[in-house]
């Protein structure tokens, strides 16, 4: 299969496939590697499917909370299987090739899943903040109508962010070399790649990045700001403890994300380094994806309440013989 093909005009060539260079060259860790991503990936699949089918079935579960829960585990599943097949097969593969089609598919659905989570996260801070602030009006504010339109905004910011780097990354020329510095195809490992202009390109991630991060970032700080307010006019300790308990898990899973993503994208370029930028990508699009839904379950009273009514009406109806 060729690699290069001239193009109809000009003296560049066009890569038409990528090799993925993966996580490490070294041979000892392959094995591992491979048995933990691997590991890694059915628990993902395995937890954000559970709770989206346990909030699906359990109707004290039909909450607006529960509802943008369902739709963060939707967005962590569907980002985990982006990117672990193709990062599994690179471990199993001498050499792993991708694609030029494939490649930007997956750099599409890999943008359009990373900022509709950073939006999603924004939103479900957004519901705590009603909750507590304006608890009168909870039902009024985060109606029926209110939850859809807010879910599907959110990915709307994830097609329109997809759509623009996708539509740079057409006026981009790859004919450096073929070999992309990491396990998946990311918008600043294929620029890496370019023997034209991306200057546009840059500025395109420099201008979504910033938005896709720091607007949601100002709006969770924000609502965590009102809603710190709201629980310390709390008298009771009891009161305080359970505000804080419904807040805590998407807390913890927002530090997370962010924290690694910011990482990523926003250190200085004189301190960045490939081998930093790959270890930060495994956090957030393999490691947090995973993570999720063991902290909703595992720290959400709500959560266990639910799954202990679902088993044992399961185990009458196998009891009873139906």
């Amino acid at each position: 299969m060729k690699i290069f093909k001239k193009m109809a005009a000009g003296n560049h060539s066009t890569v038409t496939e990528f090799i993925l260079a993966g996580l490490t060259e070294k041979p000892e860790l392959q094995l591992p590697l491979f048995l933990f991503f691997l590991g890694a990936y059915v628990i993902t699949v395995m937890g954000n499917l559970g709770m989206i089918t346990l909030i699906g079935f359990s109707s004290y579960l039909h909450t607006p909370m529960y509802y943008f829960l369902s739709s963060l585990s939707f967005i962590d599943l569907c980002q985990s299987t982006v990117i672990t097949p193709k990062m599994l097969l690179n471990f199993v593969t001498e050499k792993n090739t991708i694609s030029y089609p494939e490649c930007m598919i997956q750099l599409y659905f890999f943008i359009v899943f990373a900022i509709a989570e950073c939006h999603m996260l924004a939103v479900m801070a957004y519901d705590r903040y009603t909750a507590i602030c304006n608890p009168l009006l909870y039902n009024v504010n985060m109606s029926y109508q209110v939850c859809s339109w807010l879910v599907v905004e959110v990915y709307m910011m994830g097609l329109i962010g997809a759509t623009a780097h996708r539509v740079c990354m057409l006026r981009v020329v790859f004919c450096k070399a073929k070999i992309i510095n990491h396990y998946f195809c990311d918008v600043f490992p294929l620029l890496e790649l370019s023997c034209s202009s991306t200057y546009i390109n840059e500025v395109v991630v420099l201008c979504f990045t910033v938005f896709n991060i720091l607007a949601p970032t100002l709006a969770i700080l924000g609502s965590y700001v009102s809603i710190i307010a709201s629980i310390l006019r709390i008298s009771s300790t009891e009161g305080r403890s359970k505000a804080f308990r419904t807040c805590s898990s998407h807390i913890l899973a927002v530090t997370l994300f962010y924290g690694s993503i910011a990482f990523m994208y926003l250190q200085p370029s004189n301190v960045s380094s490939m081998d930093q930028s790959k270890v930060s990508s495994v956090f957030y699009t393999i490691i947090v994806p995973m993570l999720n839904p063991l902290i909703y379950s595992l720290r959400n009273k709500d959560v266990k309440v639910a799954l202990n009514k679902i088993i044992k009406k399961r185990l009458f109806c196998i009891s009873k013989g139906v």
